[in-house]
């Protein structure tokens, strides 16, 4: 008996600890608010393509080292890394942003809207963060922030990973998560967990969503080349048209989800996004050219879909007298989210946004590289949400367009989050 009140004292003790960290990182994100939206701003308006980002990886490097981090740069190209240590022993948990914006030109009214101009595929092209990398990357500036000011309290190490060229490395190089961990990112320090989000044009701001499992889809880009035979558009039958083989072959692909995938399983999908062929409105050109994407959830599935897809691009091409090569490139894994890191941290996302505020997710079709960490370690990837809860002329416009808008006022709720789940984690491993 005599033992409770000593037992008791180190209860209330821990508890209060653990309260006292907590209204920390409240008031910490609440001072740096300002900051974080300034630096997204800054990144905005200064994108960079993926593996070019050598003005933003420079930002975000000279702010770590203000914060006296221990700071790697030229990660897979362009990456930073920052290693937090904290004043007690414990394990590591990893916190990762990507960095890269997309090669479209934008159409939203900002003053901070991106004017940048590239030249992409031989085209020139508006550079624009399409997709909210931008808000990524000023969410863990802060939370470094954040936590270097609370490190003697931090139990282990955080390390901060800044990824670029997540939408994937340009032609012939290498690049993103999948270079990234080939380099050992993971490793000295060993990582044990690591945790992402991503911002949503879709959800409303003060809000978040996950789910468990495969929570975004494997992606994998192919190439069809259609080889056929020149002509005269007056006289077709002494050609062998690649244009109306390419347009069959693109009808015909719609049947693969359709008709040959149990969808009650899971979601998929197989699109074709560009498709080129011809010079003249009167000449039967002799080669077409396509590019697509697939869409799983479930590895056997996209096996059936790299199977079907193949019966038909070569069957159809022959059906017209043409050949035809289907080219698949190496895929993005499914985006897997560690059932028991996820049922454990999913309370730091009730407590920090409030469990009203926190929404059980569907999958989504969407790809992110972050799978790459995930088949490594345990991973948690979830939505932060980006879109205003008033009337804008730009809401809820889709991630990857001219129109994509992101309320910035919804990024401390990111930054507590992060900051949240790298403490509990380390606190409770």
């Amino acid at each position: 008996m005599k033992l409770i009140p000593v037992i008791l004292f180190f209860f209330v003790l821990n508890t209060s600890q653990g309260n006292n960290i907590y209204k920390k990182i409240e008031r910490l994100s609440e001072n740096i608010e300002n900051s974080v939206v300034k630096w997204r701003r800054h990144i905005h308006e200064n994108p960079e393509l993926s593996n070019r980002e050598f003005m933003t990886a420079k930002y975000i490097s000279n702010h770590l080292k203000s914060l006296g981090l221990e700071v790697q740069e030229n990660v897979a190209h362009t990456g930073v890394v920052a290693i937090l240590k904290g004043g007690l022993p414990g394990s590591v948990v990893a916190l990762r942003a990507d960095m890269d914006a997309l090669p479209v030109t934008e159409r939203v009214d900002l003053p901070f809207a991106s004017k940048v101009k590239t030249i992409y595929k031989d085209v020139e092209v508006g550079v624009m963060h399409a997709c909210g990398h931008d808000t990524h990357v000023a969410i863990l500036m802060g939370v470094a922030s954040v936590l270097t000011e609370i490190k003697e309290e931090v139990k282990g190490t955080v390390k901060f990973i800044f990824q670029p060229a997540e939408e994937g490395a340009p032609e012939g190089e290498e690049g993103g998560a999948e270079l990234m961990v080939k380099e050992g990112v993971l490793k000295n320090p060993e990582v044990s967990a690591i945790f992402g989000l991503h911002i949503s044009s879709g959800v409303p701001i003060n809000t978040l969503t996950y789910k468990p499992g495969g929570t975004m889809a494997s992606a994998t880009s192919f190439e069809i080349k259609i080889k056929g035979r020149q002509a005269h558009g007056s006289r077709p039958w002494e050609g062998a048209d690649p244009i109306v083989a390419g347009a069959q072959i693109i009808n015909n692909l719609q049947t693969i989800v359709s008709r040959n995938l149990d969808l009650t399983n899971e979601a998929a999908v197989v699109t074709i996004g560009r498709f080129e062929s011809g010079i003249r409105s009167n000449i039967i050109p002799e080669s077409a050219y396509m590019e697509g994407t697939i869409r799983a959830l479930d590895y056997e599935m996209r096996e059936e879909i790299y199977k079907r897809l193949e019966e038909i691009v070569v069957n159809t091409a022959k059906s017209n007298n043409l050949e035809a090569e289907l080219i698949l490139k190496t895929p993005y894994p499914i985006t897997y989210n560690d059932l028991k890191l996820t049922d454990q941290m999913k309370k730091t996302l009730f407590r920090v946004a409030g469990e009203n505020n926190v929404t059980l997710a569907r999958a989504s079709t969407g790809a992110e590289d972050f799978s790459y960490f995930a088949d490594e370690v345990p991973g948690f990837f979830f939505r932060l949400g980006g879109m205003p809860i008033e009337d804008h002329p730009n809401k809820g416009f889709s991630h990857h367009t001219p129109d994509f808008y992101i309320d910035d006022s919804g990024l401390i709720l990111g930054v507590r989050a992060m900051a949240n789940l790298a403490v509990d984690y380390l606190n409770s491993n």
